[in-house]
């Protein structure tokens, strides 16, 4: 691997398998409330944050329901499965950490969530400890797909974003990282990259184990 100044990750998705419970939870209350598919709209609430995921909810859901009344449904439903079981890790996590801590290449987290759920996940799953800095959505004006976050955790890490790796799920974190100037790996979770996002020329990689070997 590349000498990086910095390993940036992503969360959710990418270090937590947790958007397959969001999906999930968000699919059975479009079928209570009788929406139909509305899985494209969830696509676009994937690495954004809670205000940004409102907005696109709001435009895609005017007039078919109350914004309100779905969202609290969503977050009950979505919350009451996280309690119900711990959220399972992506595979190759722990090897990759462990990789760059051999090689004493710092790492730090670039996520779209709140400071305090983020912290409770990381946490819990026993990650917390892992990296030298944490980047939140409520740290930045602007969400991912602006670049923001990312700049913000590169300052942090004391670090020029050019000389960072990014590792991401998302098209909107791909976006912020790429916009960020940060070497990109996307590693897809729910969604596959458009041809549109591959356009940006990132990498492409099937899981956090692949990390590890890429010849960059």
């Amino acid at each position: 691997m590349k000498r990086f100044k910095a390993v940036i990750f992503d969360m959710d998705g990418l270090l937590l398998d947790t958007e397959r419970q969001a999906l999930v939870s968000f699919n059975r209350v479009c079928e209570h409330l009788g929406l139909g598919n509305q899985e494209y709209l969830f696509a676009r609430c994937i690495g954004a944050t809670r205000e940004a995921g409102w907005k696109a909810l709001e435009d895609g859901l005017k007039d078919k329901v109350n914004i309100q009344t779905f969202a609290s449904a969503w977050d009950v439903l979505h919350s009451q499965s996280a309690d119900e079981q711990p959220i399972p890790l992506k595979e190759g996590v722990f090897e990759l950490l462990d990789y760059l801590d051999s090689h004493d290449i710092p790492c730090a987290i670039a996520t779209s969530t709140s400071t305090k759920r983020a912290t409770l996940k990381l946490s819990n799953a026993g990650l917390i400890d892992r990296f030298a800095a944490i980047t939140c959505g409520d740290h930045v004006a602007r969400s991912k797909p602006f670049p923001d976050i990312y700049l913000r955790a590169a300052t942090v890490m004391q670090a020029d974003p050019r000389e960072c790796l990014a590792l991401e799920d998302s098209e909107n974190g791909v976006r912020a990282a790429v916009g960020a100037g940060m070497t990109v790996i996307q590693i897809p979770d729910l969604l596959q990259p458009s041809p549109e996002l591959r356009s940006l020329g990132h990498i492409v990689l099937d899981s956090l184990h692949a990390v590890r070997s890429h010849r960059f």
